[in-house]
């Protein structure tokens, strides 16, 4: 029950972050710099984005506690690794600084919500009883 209750905190941590940067009048409006036009972020794709994040990152930590006794651990270098790299489009695409800082607050959102619960998810019974050899 707990990865639920960090996936539903990723996705309304990010929609809070989305809400509070509309109050403050940070423009979400990102150029991909690749020939299209420039969008802006809207809160439903956010949401949606946190949802699709928090969800690759449950499924991936349910099959690591499958296969692997130290699935903790492997998942968490993962995680903190993608965590890194997923601050590579922000650095990448035309915006201003506000809107640079929303977004990068967001991943750290998704991220502190997810770490701390499936960073500690108790392996599965098969994972425990694999031999250690």
């Amino acid at each position: 029950m707990k990865p639920l209750y960090a996936i539903g905190g990723a996705v309304l941590s990010t929609a809070a972050l989305w809400i509070i940067a509309r109050i403050f009048d940070v423009d979400l409006r990102v150029d991909p710099q690749n020939g299209r036009p420039p969008g802006e972020i809207a809160l439903p794709f956010a949401a949606a984005m946190a949802l699709v994040a928090a969800l690759l990152g449950w499924g991936t930590r349910a099959l690591l506690g499958r296969f692997t006794r130290h699935a903790a651990r492997i998942w968490t270098v993962v995680a903190g690794v993608v965590l890194l790299v997923s601050f590579l489009p922000i650095l990448a695409v035309g915006a201003t600084g506000g809107t640079k800082a929303v977004l990068a607050l967001m991943h750290l959102a998704v991220a502190a919500c997810l770490v701390p619960v499936l960073g500690r998810q108790r392996e599965t019974a098969r994972a425990q009883a694999a031999p250690t050899g």
